[in-house]
């Protein structure tokens, strides 16, 4: 309630708002306005008083306002007739106010009252009488059109509300008022109009005087004194027929009178009436111009309002203009005859004679238009039950009549050319057809009218269309008369009353119908009716057949029951009826009469329709059943003597004939004789066309032969098959094919086509004798015949169907008795394949054709030469008894099959398909596994029809095997495959695979896997992959049971791989099936790659790889591998075997593979077969005679220890992905280092260094297995071995977790071993526990040190050397100088022996370790060690310049920790010049400013310097002998007199001058300086030099 209040308010104030407008001048404004407000009241409930009171002010105000333009006043007097609604005495009053007498109103007031009267027809009627008093005052001031059409315009309105009244006063809310008085006011306007208005008026006036007219004369026909004025005025209205806008009205006007005459019961005097008659004929038949449509529609209601109140007039009037021969006029009535008879009232059913009566004069009216107005009503008067049984029977033969009628004219047009006449005449058959198929026949009156008057129309043949119409009606009739006889004792319902219709003969109907029934084979309902027919009609047509009939009858429509039957066996059901009943009815002059029916109906069909063909059979059928020999050989004669009335005279005679010899064979083969003999001009087979006589020729006669032998007896047919038939057939055909006498191969397309059919036909027959005794002696020759023929046909085109008809001859002679041997099997079907699977594709044939028949035709023929090819190709592989055979016959496809036109691939696999499905016979031994891996990749090939061909056959060659298949899912799966989508008809192939896989014997997968690698290298990349995936779905499926062809399986996978590495797909595929093998026969697949020569080439690799890629077989094989190698490495020798498995590995690691639980044993077997394999060569092995597709695939040369190291190179880069070791400190180099004999040791210590010794079981797994190394019998492995521990004994960790006092002991035995790698990998490992052991080096300080003081004595071999030095000084570092007291003077001594070795690692070493030795010389050693220092002071001094940076870095060190032995502190502060970072000073001012502290300290060490500086004169690097020069330079300047003279002045002079020519520039310059302070010194003592 409250939202109704509050839309009410907003509802107020929108109103209110919008008055506030209407003050202003704004027309424009005042429309929108006014618009709005309409909308507004007329859909409000309840308005505000106020509001509507302002509202009328306002509208009636503008209404009236002739200043306003016309539109908004015409607005504004809709508001105010709206407002009504609310306050309707408030809008009259205002109305009236301004409605006042002798005062000429407003326009819009008087149609505002106009309107009032209109909607508010209760309201109005009180005031109704002042208004007409008003305005009866007014009516002589109106001069003006617009006034006066306003007045007529309210006189139509008052007239509408006052008839309402008077009609329906009752439904009033108020007492009756005198409507008399209402009426007589009415009379009175109208009186003025008429007399005043009418004669003078404009058109506009006209129209609206018309338009009241209607309304007021309807009201004063109530008034019995005013109904002759009111009935006067209708010839006024009648007259204004003349224009085509105002007749409508005109004609609502006289209906609205006929209505008012037929409620008030007025009788129209007669003469009126038939000019309202013409009149209104006039407007439904207006010519030329056509009516307008409503007028029409009025004008026939109008009929329909006179037929019920004058039907007899009416008719009366109808029947004297139909008779006119106007057409327009006979339409317009017979349009008007079914709406009246359509009527509900039927009033015109008393006059049904009359209505057959005047439709009769048009039954002979050859218009269009009239034949279809009168089957129109026909079809309205039979469902209305208006046709009268003795009368209404030419109406229902005219609606056969004219469809015949409208056939002829469409087939023999009478006007040529002419469209319209054409459309006429189709639209006159299309409306026989409606009326006969909306006809009931059992309405009232209709059974007497049609039986059995009907059955004339069932054997015409002009009638023909009709037929499923036809039957329909008889079924109907006769059913309900067999409804009535069980219901009744007499049937009333058809009266046997044909007058003169002469009815159709029993055999008549009996022939027509028969042949009819051959069309409900291709779904027609005229066959399907017509054998309806012949079962409720037996008692017609024979009383002998009604018990036969019931019987056979249903039987025969079995097959009919929701599908089309296949023709040939519907025809032969219904010959084998008319067989039958023909011996049912046992009566020769009947059969004889029957004969005659059929050949009478001969000229009713088309010559290539199934009813012709049919009609030939059965009249031969009805002869060969007629007992009357005689008479049967007249009738042949006659048919071989004038053949033409047959139609097709070849056909019609072939099928008479030969189904006539079914029964008399002999007679027919004599009579062919005898015509043969007797027709001399028949020699020539063209005279007949020549001489314009239609007659047989030799050819037809050779067609006809055939016909007889298929037809004929089987037990006579054999006896004289080849004397009387095929003799005949053959001499036949070599006349015809003689030119001149000579005879040629003919080129004559029909003489070939009617010899092969002559000879399928003899084939067929003697087939079908099943005689196995009989042999055909023509076979060979006939067989050439068709071969011949074949090859005659071009290889670019198919406009012939010799190839066809050919390929079934040969099928059929084929299996004739003599066998034919297999080569001439394979003759005979290469020959046919090569002729027409090479044809071009269909569409390039079909372009051929010039029309789109002919297209059709070659397309026809395409289809029918690929099925009787594959027909062919099946009956002789299946009628072979050996399995070899068959494969050899379908090998002949096989080319086609993998063709690279797919057109011929898809021929290839529709004949693969036909020969390997439906219930085939194959011999025990026949072998699927070949043709399945040919045929079932192709289900993803590119075409549709070969993907379901491939899918089809593959599921045949199971059903070949008789193994059961899930049949429905695998047929959904093939009719999937239609689909373009590859990855859909991927997943589809696969689907199939997996169903049928687990069903291949398993003793033919080996051909069915050859097969499919040999697809994997040839098809394209669909059928490749399909390949593939049949591929590996069988070995999934079976790969457990092929253990006995497992080495010829992976030969022959390894014989494709070269060609198939080119197709990468193909090849993952190839991988993939080698996995899939392994993870059933792991050792097998590996003992036979293993097998491989070394080193692997491509494909072995690729192999191993793809293994080790099979997460579910690369942990076992793995395994598998490392026991192999353990085993190989038995007796610490490596064979060919070993490192064949070491390839293996490297493949498998290489791929990712991981190698966490299995690393320390690989590690472990890796380095010792690395160990004995250095410098080992690989034996010869012969040459792979493998297909090699690429020129730079070469033998490569196989080094055992390389590929040993590469595998453990391998092996060692995955562990460092998974953390179980480090990059080498020597990079790659380690690798090289490892594999060359003479560095291996150094490569296993960077190895042993790249082990991740956090990772404590991993590494101690590795040391426990390498520990027998060191006690081996291979040299190399013990090296490799202590190699390896040597870099271990300097983990703390390891000496922690594992037992290396064992290593430990060993290295000190092999420390003394003769080969001095194994000693110096021995001293490294004794020197290295002293990182890893300080406490075991302590403990056994003096094993060790004897061990590497020994070592320092191995001069040949300063590895060695090297080795010892560097361990002495890590064991030093660790012991006191009473620890070593006892070998202090040796190791010193040795050590010295070191510092010039031409090895920087040596002179390095052996500098650091004198300068450790410094810190353990004691109390005991200390005089003794200064003394050697004073002997090597001068090696330091040099090496300060050593090419090697380290090494003069090594001698600072030494020299400053040496000086204190000295008592020479005074010369750190040269030597500071020294120090790291800073650039080394000159030699030659180094030394000087060195000798001069040393000079002025110690001249004795200054001359011992000297006196050991000759050696280094002689130094290979220049950069010591300069350094030598200059410091005897500085020692000669700094030694006093004294010593001066000492020198060897003589050999130092000659040594200088020698190195004055040394090649070193610095070298001679410095000696020549050293030279000149030589002399300067000599001259300052005056001693000569």
């Amino acid at each position: 309630m409250a939202e109704d209040t509050e839309e009410s308010a907003e509802t107020f104030g929108d109103i209110n708002l919008t008055l506030g407008l209407l003050n202003k001048e704004d027309n424009i404004s005042k429309e929108d306005i006014y618009g709005h407000l309409t909308s507004v009241i007329q859909n409000s409930d309840i308005l505000d008083d106020a509001i509507v009171q302002r509202l009328i002010f306002y509208a009636s105000k503008d209404m009236r306002d002739n200043n306003i333009l016309r539109e908004i006043r015409m607005l504004a007097g809709e508001v105010l007739v709206s407002l009504a609604a609310h306050d309707f005495n408030s809008v009259m009053y205002e109305v009236q106010s301004n409605f006042r007498i002798l005062e000429l109103p407003n326009e819009f007031i008087v149609l505002a009252l106009a309107e009032l009267a209109t909607s508010y027809v209760s309201q109005s009627i009180p005031f109704m009488m002042m208004t007409l008093l008003t305005m009866q005052t007014m009516l002589r001031l109106a001069e003006e059109e617009r006034m006066r059409g306003a007045f007529c315009l309210a006189l139509e309105k008052f007239s509408k509300a006052i008839y309402k009244y008077v009609n329906h006063w009752r439904d009033f809310p108020y007492p009756r008022l005198d409507a008399n008085r209402l009426s007589d006011k009415i009379f009175m306007l109208f009186r003025y109009i008429m007399d005043k208005w009418a004669p003078t008026t404009s058109p506009t006036q006209t129209l609206a005087i018309v338009k009241a007219h209607g309304p007021t004369v309807s009201l004063l026909l109530h008034r019995e004194d005013l109904c002759e004025y009111a009935l006067g005025q209708v010839p006024w209205l009648l007259k204004q027929y003349k224009d085509k806008e105002i007749d409508f009205h005109v004609t609502q006007s006289l209906r609205q009178i006929l209505t008012a005459a037929v409620l008030y019961n007025v009788i129209l005097p007669k003469a009126l009436k038939k000019t309202i008659f013409i009149n209104l004929l006039q407007q439904v038949c207006r010519v030329p111009e056509p009516p307008v449509k409503e007028n029409e529609i009025k004008a026939s209601s109008c009929f329909l309002i006179l037929a019920r109140s004058s039907p007899a007039d009416l008719m009366e009037f109808f029947d004297e203009q139909m008779r006119s021969n106007n057409e327009a006029i006979r339409v317009g009535i017979l349009s008007l005859l079914r709406s009246a008879v359509s009527d509900e009232e039927h009033k015109l059913r008393e006059h049904i004679t009359s209505i057959e009566r005047t439709v009769k004069v048009v039954l002979g009216d050859l218009s269009i238009k009239v034949r279809n107005s009168t089957l129109l009503l026909i079809q309205t008067m039979c469902e209305r039950c208006y046709i009268e049984a003795r009368e209404g029977w030419p109406l229902i033969d005219y609606i056969f009549s004219q469809f015949a009628m409208s056939n002829k004219n469409l087939e023999k047009p009478i006007k040529p050319n002419s469209e319209e006449h054409e459309m006429g005449e189709k639209s006159v058959r299309e409306t026989s057809l409606e009326v006969l198929k909306t006809l009931d026949p059992l309405v009232i009156g209709m059974p007497q009218v049609l039986w059995p008057r009907i059955l004339t129309f069932v054997v015409p043949e002009e009638y023909t269309g009709t037929l499923q119409y036809l039957f329909n009606i008889i079924r109907i009739l006769f059913m309900a008369e067999e409804r009535k006889k069980k219901n009744a004792k007499e049937s009333t319902a058809l009266v046997i009353s044909t007058g003169a219709v002469k009815l159709p003969s029993p055999q008549q109907l009996l022939a027509r119908l028969l042949v009819i029934s051959m069309l409900a084979s291709l779904g027609n309902l005229c066959g399907a009716g017509a054998i309806g027919l012949l079962k409720i009609l037996p008692e017609i047509i024979h009383p002998n057949l009604v018990e036969l009939w019931n019987t056979r009858i249903p039987e025969l429509l079995q097959p009919l029951e929701g599908k089309n039957t296949s023709i040939v066996l519907w025809e032969t059901m219904l010959l084998q009826l008319l067989k039958e009943s023909l011996r049912k009815i046992s009566d020769i002059a009947w059969t004889i009469q029957l004969s005659r029916d059929f050949n009478q109906q001969m000229d009713s069909y088309d010559n290539t329709s199934v009813e012709k063909k049919f009609l030939w059979k059965a009249l031969g059928t009805t002869l060969a059943s007629c007992q009357d020999t005689d008479f049967v050989s007249t009738q042949i004669k006659e048919f071989l003597i004038a053949p033409n009335h047959l139609g097709d005279q070849r056909q019609g005679t072939t099928s008479i004939l030969g189904y006539c010899a079914e029964n008399h064979f002999e007679v027919v083969l004599k009579v062919l004789k005898t015509f043969q003999d007797r027709e001399k001009f028949f020699m020539n087979r063209c005279k007949g066309i020549f001489s314009g006589k239609k007659s047989l020729t030799k050819t037809d006669v050779m067609v006809i032969y055939g016909a007889v032998a298929l037809h004929a007896p089987k037990s006579q047919l054999l006896a004289r098959l080849d004397q009387d038939i095929v003799s005949q057939v053959l001499f036949l055909y070599g006349q015809c094919s003689q030119v001149l006498g000579v005879s040629v191969m003919s080129k004559d397309m029909d003489l070939q086509m009617s010899f092969t059919r002559s000879i399928t036909e003899i084939g067929i027959a003697v087939q079908d004798a099943e005689d196995g005794k009989f042999k055909f002696s023509y076979k060979e020759v006939l067989l050439g015949y068709l071969l011949d023929f074949i090859r005659d046909e071009p290889l670019d085109s198919l406009a012939s169907p010799v190839r066809w008809k050919a390929l079934i001859a040969i099928r059929y002679l084929s299996k004739l008795r003599p066998q034919l041997s297999l080569n001439d099997h394979l003759n005979i079907l290469e020959e046919n394949i090569r002729r027409l699977l090479p044809l071009p594709p269909l569409e390039k044939l079909k372009n051929e054709g010039e029309t789109d028949k002919d297209k059709e035709h070659i397309h026809f023929l395409y289809e029918r030469s690929m099925d009787a090819l594959g027909r062919l190709l099946r009956t002789m592989m299946w009628d072979t008894v050996k399995a070899e055979d068959c494969q050899e016959m379908f090998n002949l496809l096989r080319m086609w099959l993998v063709s690279q036109k797919e057109w011929e691939r898809e021929r290839a696999f529709q004949i693969s398909a036909k020969v390997l499905t439906n219930d085939i016979e194959a011999p025990e031994n026949f072998k699927i596994g070949s043709l399945l891996g040919l045929l079932a990749p192709h289900s993803c090939d590119t075409l549709p029809s070969i993907r379901q061909a491939a899918a089809s056959s593959a599921i045949g060659l199971f059903c070949i095997k008789g193994i059961h298949l899930e049949v429905e899912r695998l047929q959904d799966l093939q009719e999937r495959l239609q689909c373009d989508d590859a990855e859909i008809q991927i997943k589809i192939s696969s689907k199939i695979a997996k169903i049928v896989s687990k069903l291949i014997p398993s003793e033919e997968m080996l051909m069915f896997l050859e097969e499919t690698l040999d697809g994997l290298e040839s098809l394209n990349p669909t059928c490749t992959k399909a390949c593939g995936i049949w591929m590996i779905t069988a070995l999934k499926e079976q790969g457990a049971t092929l253990e006995d062809q497992l080495l010829e399986i992976l030969s022959i996978i390894y014989h494709h791989m070269p060609v198939l590495r080119q197709k990468e797909e193909s090849f993952q595929f190839v991988l993939e099936a080698i996995s899939q093998i392994a993870s059933f026969h792991m050792d097998v697949v590996v003992a036979n790659l293993l097998q491989k020569p070394l080193p692997f080439d491509r494909d072995t690799k690729t192999l191993w790889k793809a293994l080790a890629e099979n997460p579910a077989s690369s942990g076992k094989l793995l395994r598998a591998l490392i026991d192999k190698l353990e085993n190989g490495l038995e007796d610490d020798l490596a064979g060919i075997d070993a490192i064949s498995v070491a390839c293996a590995m490297h493949e498998m690691v290489s791929t990712g593979t991981s190698v966490t639980s299995l690393y320390p044993e690989l590690f472990v077997l890796l380095l010792k077969l690395v160990s004995c394999t250095l410098g080992q060569t690989m034996p010869t092995s012969t040459l792979s005679h493998r297909r090699r597709v690429m020129q730079q695939e070469r033998q490569q040369i196989a080094d055992p220890c390389r590929l040993s190291t590469m595998t453990l190179k391998c092996v060692q880069a995955q562990a460092m992905r998974e953390g179980f070791a480090k990059e080498s400190d020597e990079g790659d180099n380690v690798w090289t280092l490892l594999s060359n004999p003479s560095t291996h040791h150094i490569g296993v210590c960077a190895l042993a260094r790249s082990m991740a010794v956090w990772q404590h079981g991993v590494i101690l797994d590795i040391m426990d297995q390498l520990l027998s190394s060191l006690t081996s019998s291979s040299e190399n492995y013990r090296i490799t071995g202590t190699a390896f521990f040597s870099e271990l004994m300097k983990e703390p960790i390891l000496w922690k977790h594992w037992h290396l006092r064992d290593v430990l002991i060993l290295m000190d035995q092999s420390a003394w071993d003769s080969n001095a790698i194994l000693r110096q990998m021995a001293i490294r490992g004794l020197g290295n526990t002293a990182s890893g052991a300080p406490h075991k080096v302590k403990k056994h300080k003096q094993i060790i040190l004897e061990s590497v003081i020994r070592g320092l004595y191995h001069l040949a071999r300063t590895e060695v050397v090297c080795e010892s030095l560097k361990a002495l000084k890590k064991i030093l570092e660790l012991l006191t100088d009473r620890d070593v007291s006892f070998y202090f003077k040796e190791i010193v001594l040795q050590t010295r022996t070191f510092f010039e070795d031409e090895q920087d690692d040596v002179r390095l070493t052996a500098i650091f370790l004198f300068e450790n030795l410094a810190s353990l010389t004691g109390r005991r050693w200390k005089i003794f060690f200064a003394e050697e220092i004073k002997k090597s002071m001068v090696s330091f001094l040099l090496h300060l310049w050593d090419p090697n940076p380290k090494i003069g870095t090594a001698c600072r060190d030494v020299l400053i920790i040496c000086i204190p032995f000295l008592g020479l502190q005074e010369l750190y502060g040269v030597l500071d010049h020294l120090l790291d970072g800073q650039d080394l000073p000159r030699a030659r001012d180094f030394y000087r400013q060195f000798c001069v502290k040393l000079a002025k300290r110690n001249q004795e060490i200054l001359w011992i310097l000297h006196t050991h500086l000759f050696t280094f004169f002689s130094s290979t690097w220049e950069m010591i002998r300069s350094a030598a020069v200059k410091l005897t330079d500085a020692i000669v300047l700094n030694l006093t007199n004294q010593y001066v003279e000492l020198l060897d002045r003589e050999q130092l002079t000659t040594r200088l001058q020698a190195l004055r020519q040394d090649p070193c520039i610095s070298v001679q310059r410095a000696a020549e300086a050293a030279l000149q302070t030589l002399l300067r010194r000599c001259k300052d003592i005056s001693i000569r030099p």
